[in-house]
């Protein structure tokens, strides 16, 4: 009596000749290029690796601008006569000398700032004097700031130099890190969307392909085929063509990456470059299409077999 192994390779065979046929379009019903899921997976991968590699940009730059100005202090000598503005200021860089754990005390030069505000007021705006620019040191402290030590530098200042506003840097620059920790939900939200999409093509393939080739399932099935056996053939096309549709995606994916760190590379800003991708990060990216084609083959398989209980 021939086992059930013998049964499945001449099944197997059969069906492998069967496929050449008009007929056998319903059970794997089309080639790698022609059919739905390597376009599908494709543009879902790409659009995952973009999105991955965005939330990873925002999550490098929030975390490395955080530890960046976690201890950072800036005090702006608002005073409008020049002279006056100045004696304040040099009598600050004194008092501020003295504080506990300062680490670093710095006086923005009056040309840094006139860089910085130029192209807002003009090329002249320096030599108007009716615009007073104030003075601003930058003061970096050990530690994270805290509003006791904010208290404590205004307190140092409060008498001696009354011009003095006293601001931590992560106050004002609060509404940004929020801003960039949404975009990076969001991201993250959409990849969670895609992955869903994703399985939801992949079942619906594996559904239809079913349903256009039941009678001949249940041939396939009472000639001794297995549940598993009869998935093996779906799951495989799935995973043939899921690989071929992670590989073209990442290529886009890759390439619109490519595309958008030239463009703001050319920025030249310093918050851009605390948003590179580390190698862990290229790491996570490069998974990606493995796992897209990972959950083509467990949907397609667990999509078979669901089918196959409740059809034979």
């Amino acid at each position: 009596m021939r086992s059930r192994w013998d049964h499945w390779e001449r099944i197997e065979g059969w069906v492998q000749r069967w496929r050449g046929s008009d007929a056998a379009q319903g059970l794997i019903p089309r080639t790698r290029l022609a059919g739905p899921i390597p376009s599908v997976i494709a543009v879902m991968i790409a659009l995952s690796v973009m999105a991955a590699a965005a939330a990873l940009s925002l999550s490098n730059l929030a975390h490395n601008a955080q530890a960046e100005i976690s201890g950072g202090v800036t005090v702006q000598i608002v005073e409008a006569d020049p002279t006056a503005r100045e004696r304040q200021a040099r009598l600050a860089l004194t008092l501020l000398g003295g504080v506990p754990r300062m680490y670093e005390l710095r006086r923005v030069p009056d040309a840094e700032l006139n860089a910085l505000l130029e192209p807002w007021l003009g090329k002249d705006f320096a030599t108007d004097s009716t615009i007073p620019v104030p003075a601003l040191i930058d003061v970096r402290l050990k530690g994270q700031v805290t509003a006791a030590d904010l208290a404590n530098l205004r307190k140092v200042l409060a008498k001696k130099v009354p011009a003095a506003r006293v601001d931590a840097q992560s106050t004002w620059l609060g509404p940004v890190f929020d801003a960039v920790n949404s975009l990076r939900w969001l991201a993250m939200g959409l990849i969670m969307l895609i992955g869903m999409t994703s399985i939801a093509a992949v079942w619906l393939a594996a559904r239809s392909a079913m349903a256009a080739n039941r009678a001949t399932i249940e041939i396939v099935y009472m000639l001794g085929a297995s549940d598993h056996q009869i998935a093996r053939i779906f799951q495989r096309s799935a995973a043939r063509d899921a690989a071929l549709g992670a590989v073209i995606g990442m290529a886009v994916g890759l390439g619109a990456i490519a595309i958008l760190a030239r463009q703001f590379a050319a920025l030249g800003s310093g918050m851009v470059q605390s948003a590179w991708l580390t190698g862990g990060d290229w790491v996570a990216i490069g998974a990606i299409p493995f796992i897209g084609v990972a959950v083509a083959f467990l949907t397609a398989r667990i999509t078979v077999l669901s089918a196959l209980r409740r059809m034979l």
